[in-house]
C-alpha cells in the first residue's frame, strides 16, 4: 500500500506534539533494501520514495492511489542515485547512473525499471515526482554537469557545495526543481539564514549520515519554529509557510526538490536570523 502524508496548517501547527509533528512532516521508513517504497504527500501532490534493487530489477509501479494506468501517465520524475552503480530502463532505452548522477523522466514514459550492477553495493535511487502538464525529454545529468556552487564559510559552520540538476538552466521540466547540497567537513548548518517561498513547496532528503548521526531539521513560521530529529535517508516536507533549515551532528548531504507555481531557484523570501523565535 502506498504511504500517505497529510501536512498540517499554520493554525494547528503551534499546538502539535513531537509525535504529531513527525507524523505530519516526516517520512522515515522509505529505505528498504530489495524493495521500492513510495509515499504520496498531499502538498502539491508530491510523490517521494526509494528503490534499492539487489539481484533483480524493480519496476516502477502505478499505485491505485494515483488512478493512473502507469506511474508517469500524468507525472514527471527525478531519479537520484546515491548508492553504487545502477541502471534505469525507460522503454527500450537504458541509462547508466553512477554515484550522484540524476535522471529526469518526462510525462508519458512507460515500462520504467531500476537495477543495480552489484547487489553488494547496490544503487540507491531516490525518487521525487510531481504532476506534469506536458512532456519533456528524458535526460541524464551527470554529477560533473550539476553546476556546483559554494556558499557559506567555515567560521559560520555552513560551508557547503550546492549542485543543481533539474532547473531552468539545466534539465528542463514542468515544475520539478531538484539538486543536492553537500556540507564540507567541519560544517553542520544548511539553509541558514533560512527562507520561505509561498510559490512552491520543498522536500528535503538527508543522507551521508552515520548510523548514530542525526540531522535537526527546523520547520514552522519564522516566529514559531520547531525541530524534527532525522536519521539517514529521512524525508521531510516543507509547506510554503514554513522555513526549512537544519543542523547535523556531523557533515552530511541532502537532496532538495521543489514543485509549485514557478521554477526560479532564486525565488525566496529571506528570513533574518535575528527575527527567528
Amino acid at each position: 500500500m502506498m504511504k500517505t502524508l497529510l501536512l498540517t496548517d499554520p493554525q494547528h501547527y503551534p499546538r502539535m506534539t513531537t509525535e504529531e509533528l513527525r507524523n505530519s512532516f516526516l517520512l522515515s521508513s522509505l529505505f528498504v533494501p530489495g524493495q521500492i517504497q513510495i509515499a504520496y504527500i498531499d502538498l502539491d501532490r508530491t510523490v517521494v520514495g526509494f528503490a534499492v534493487p539487489l539481484d533483480v530489477p524493480i519496476p516502477l509501479p502505478a499505485p491505485e492511489l494515483l488512478r493512473a494506468d502507469y506511474f508517469l501517465e500524468r507525472r514527471e520524475l527525478g531519479v537520484l542515485n546515491i548508492g553504487g552503480k545502477g541502471k534505469v530502463q525507460v522503454g527500450e532505452e537504458t541509462y547508466d547512473l553512477d554515484h550522484l548522477d540524476c535522471l529526469y523522466l518526462g510525462r508519458g514514459q512507460q515500462n520504467v525499471s531500476l537495477a543495480s550492477e552489484d547487489p553488494v553495493n547496490p544503487g540507491i535511487f531516490y525518487l521525487l515526482s510531481y504532476p506534469a502538464h506536458t512532456a519533456y525529454p528524458t535526460r541524464l545529468i551527470r554529477q560533473s554537469e550539476s553546476d556546483p556552487m559554494e556558499l557559506g564559510t567555515a567560521e559560520n559552520a555552513n560551508r557547503r557545495t550546492i549542485c543543481k540538476y533539474i532547473h531552468q538552466q539545466g534539465a528542463q521540466s514542468c515544475q520539478l526543481v531538484m539538486g543536492v547540497t553537500h556540507l564540507h567537513q567541519g560544517s553542520i548548518w544548511n539553509t541558514m539564514p533560512p527562507h520561505t517561498h509561498l510559490r512552491r513547496s520543498e522536500i528535503y532528503m538527508y543522507f551521508n549520515l552515520d548510523v548514530e548521526g542525526r540531522a535537526f531539521h527546523f520547520v514552522g513560521p519564522p516566529q514559531e519554529t520547531r525541530h524534527i530529529v532525522m536519521a539517514n535517508y529521512g524525508v521531510v516536507a516543507s509547506p510554503g509557510w514554513s522555513i526549512h533549515a537544519g543542523a547535523g551532528t556531523q557533515a552530511y548531504s541532502f537532496c532538495w526538490g521543489m514543485g509549485g507555481e514557478n521554477q526560479d531557484y532564486a525565488d525566496m523570501d529571506p528570513v533574518s536570523i535575528t527575527t527567528l523565535l
